[in-house]
């Protein structure tokens, strides 16, 4: 993929290499291009079909075990055996492929994002075209509500703003300067001369020349990532593929032992491989796959309640080992709106009514460009927070407007960074002011400050605002002055000037209410949560602190210092390291790899398409379904259908529960089977004969592994469930003493069953397997129930 550098060059050298015009390309050139690079759309990701999931689920070294015994039961004669081993594995199967079959539609998604109509010049005429059909070279004209359908550089502007949240993790529009040029290679977030595909044009109009398409776009290095991005076992995969190569190779083992002690006694060879048959069926937990799929399927159901849908069924138990929780900022801890939050009047910060300051609330409502839309405002979403405040203290912007028309204005641009609007009141104009702080002061001469106009005290506001930036608030400042008459001309130099201050306004993107607690829950369950943002890192600092998460000297890691760090420095700080700001997507797949390299298991949440790649690389992906793009929920394992972080939490509980209750279910059907191996294993040492046949395991199993193995999958949450720590990436599914309790009831079961095997056989009970075949069920249903 080409490395785009052109937001480094001048305008003219990129409009010289690209061999364009500021008018744009002629039709034919564009057709030659079109050859070269291709259709402006991104190549799909291979998709595994349904046959290649339902060929996996025979893929595993207990299944082969049990169709070797199906192959050699018919060969021998014993077709019902053969028969049943196959019916069961054929089920098995078909379970786990419909579980696991999932299409992988992330690429289509960001596909269909960058597939719009665009106005675009050709042959020095400006016409609608496919965005597929776009080439580098190609001069668009932009609008308020265009998506953005490739990576621009920006010719020309008119208070031309960008939302790229869903590519950067930014929370507020973006001001675009066509002159910005940096001699430094920047993050996506700095290029403030560049447009990227994917993201959406929230204000004023501009003039663009196409720089990338296709995969050599920002987003396409995000499908990149998403196509070399593949899902890993989870850890009940995991587990269970170590625990099943461990009870094939016992299995064997006992087998061959079995079938060789056999031959030894003189026994004959037909009746021995009944004998290893019976042994390796034994031991093989037929229902296993059936009971977690079953467990899986009932966890995924209580989640559902819970507004959340999994998307991959074993993320279900993939919560409850969850070590790390890898969290965006915008839209997943907060609510992805600006509010205002903060108000500084009379030289400090406090909280106000209109009755203190009618004229600060009528600014807020009168100064902005916020139109009324159905059922909605439609607006810069900064102004329209601005709005929404004014309007929740009584001040109603369009009922303001007859009372205290507006004559006239001077439109906000990048470089003042500032808007004015001009008023009649009953009394004379009012001009009123709003915009950067910095750029406010510098045209006041004056403050209001507890009615009186007093000289101002730059450096005390500045101060002021400092202090509100620290905290994450973007602040914006209010000023006025009264004229006698409408100037002729509106020039801003002429017109701001002479200002007075009445105050400032903090604007945040609040936390979630529920967000701090769940926090909190999730640290007390031994969870390790970090932020990963595309945002300021004071903002994320700021949000950080408000959390708990960090000390108020800890160091936030922004993605220049990352850039920066050798892999040995990364490894070192990687748990230690709480907030991670201004990060590309592919800093934040690096991060969730490096924690998994430390065996670590990661839960990455998102809800951007800067997210996607780490939500799929992540041991379990959390997107949101609100708020969340397309390209999110289709590469997550689990999407928040009400966008409540909280939920989390409830689903990490389920997740340990429904691990805790699988683990309850192997304990219990190994130890059943423990209980019939060592019978069989023992039998033949002891002179007698063989027990059961396969059939009778196979029977036995059904009765004693299939309806117990449903009552565990029901089970509730044990009460300390969520206070203590997660389960070690490396403990062994028989951790815990399991294996220990295996063994000795296993032994105990064997000693009773051979026991009334013997007494049946000495009395000379003609149906001495069915009593064998009754004190090995029972036996082991009473385990089950105790």
């Amino acid at each position: 993929m080409e490395k785009n550098t052109s937001y480094r060059e001048p305008l003219a050298s990129v409009i010289a290499e690209l061999n364009s015009s500021p008018e744009g390309l002629t039709n034919k050139s564009a057709a030659n291009l079109l050859q070269r690079y291709g259709l402006n759309q991104l190549v799909d990701a291979h998709k595994k079909s349904l046959w290649s999931f339902v060929f996996a689920q025979f893929n595993d070294v207990m299944i082969i075990i049990l169709l070797a015994a199906a192959f050699i039961s018919g060969l021998i004669g014993e077709l019902v055996d053969s028969i049943a081993i196959l019916v069961i594995v054929t089920i098995n199967a078909i379970m786990g492929a419909s579980q696991s079959y999932r299409a992988n539609r992330a690429i289509e998604s960001l596909k269909q994002l960058s597939t719009p109509d665009v106005l675009v010049y050709r042959d020095n005429h400006l016409t609608k075209l496919n965005a597929s059909q776009l080439v580098p070279g190609d001069v668009l004209e932009l609008e308020a509500g265009n998506l953005i359908a490739a990576d621009l550089r920006l010719m020309e502007e008119d208070e031309l703003e960008t939302d790229e949240s869903a590519l950067t993790g930014e929370s507020t529009p973006v001001n675009k300067d066509p002159l910005y040029t940096s001699e430094h290679e920047q993050i996506v977030s700095e290029r403030q001369n560049m447009l990227f595909s994917g993201s959406l044009v929230t204000r004023g109009r501009g003039k663009a020349i196409v720089v990338g398409t296709g995969m050599n776009t920002e987003l396409g290095k995000i499908a990149t990532l998403l196509k070399e991005t593949e899902d890993d076992d989870t850890p009940l995969q995991k587990r269970l593929q170590k625990f099943g190569k461990y009870l094939a190779f016992a299995v064997l083992i006992i087998c061959f032992l079995v079938f060789i002690a056999g031959l030894l006694q003189g026994q004959e060879i037909i009746l021995m491989l009944l004998t290893s048959i019976s042994l390796a069926v034994a031991a093989i937990p037929e229902a296993l796959p059936a009971v977690i799929a079953i467990s899986l399927a009932l966890g995924a159901r209580k989640l559902l309640k819970l507004n959340a849908l999994v998307r991959n069924l074993p993320a279900v138990e993939t919560l409850g080992s969850v070590t790390f929780i890898c969290t965006d900022k915008t839209g997943t801890l907060t609510e992805n709106r600006m509010t205002v939050d903060a108000y500084v009047v009379d030289g400090k910060r406090q909280q106000i009514t209109v009755a203190d300051s009618p004229l600060f609330f009528e600014i807020l409502a009168l100064s902005n460009d916020v139109m009324q839309g159905q059922g909605s405002v439609i607006g810069d979403p900064t102004e329209v927070a601005l709005y929404a405040d004014a309007m929740s203290k009584g001040v109603n912007k369009f009922t303001q407007e007859q009372q205290t028309p507006r004559l006239a204005a001077i439109p906000f641009d990048s470089d003042r960074k500032r808007m004015s609007t001009f008023h009649q009141y009953s009394d004379g104009i009012v001009m009123m002011c709003k915009g950067a702080i910095e750029s406010v002061l510098e045209r006041c001469e004056f403050a209001l400050e507890n009615g009186q106009k007093v000289p101002l005290d730059t450096q005390h506001y500045l101060s002021l605002a400092e202090c509100l930036a620290e905290d994450g608030y973007r602040v914006i400042a209010l000023a006025t002055k009264r004229i006698d008459a409408l100037p002729s001309s509106l020039d801003e130099k002429t017109n701001e000037c002479g200002l007075s201050l009445i105050g400032m306004v903090g604007l945040i993107d609040p936390l979630r209410a529920e967000v701090k607690q769940a926090v909190e829950d999730a640290v007390n369950a031994g969870i390790v949560p970090i932020m990963i943002t595309g945002d300021h890192p004071v903002t994320a600092k700021a949000i950080a602190n408000k959390l708990n998460w960090i000390d108020g000297d800890t160091k936030v890691v922004d993605g220049h210092s990352l850039q920066k760090m050798s892999k040995e420095e990364f490894q070192q700080q990687i748990k230690d390291t709480r907030v991670y700001a201004r990060v590309s997507p592919k800093q934040k797949l690096q991060i969730v790899e490096a924690l998994q390299l430390q065996d670590e298991f990661v839960a990455m949440t998102g809800d951007g398409v800067n997210d996607a790649p780490a939500l799929q690389k992540a041991d379990i992906g959390v997107a949101m379904g609100q708020k969340g793009t397309d390209v999110a929920r289709n590469a997550s394992d689990m999407v928040l259908l009400d966008d409540n972080f909280a939920t989390i939490v409830g689903a990490i509980k389920t997740g340990r529960r429904v691990f805790d209750n699988i683990r309850k279910f192997i304990k219990d059907t190994m130890s059943s089977n423990s209980g019939e191996i060592w019978t069989l294993f023992l039998a033949p040492f002891m002179g007698l004969p063989i027990p059961l046949l396969p059939i009778h395991i196979l029977w036995i199993n059904l009765v004693t592994d299939g309806l117990p193995g449903l009552a565990f999958s029901a089970e509730p949450a044990e009460p300390d469930v969520m206070k203590r720590p997660p389960r070690s990436p490396k403990e062994s599914v028989f951790a815990h003493g399991m294996w220990q309790h295996i063994v000795w009831v296993g032994l105990f079961v064997a000693f009773v069953s051979l026991g009334a095997m013997i007494w049946a056989l000495e009395t000379g009970h003609e149906n001495w397997q069915t009593i064998i075949f009754t004190v090995l069920t029972i036996s082991q249903l009473f385990h089950s129930v105790a």
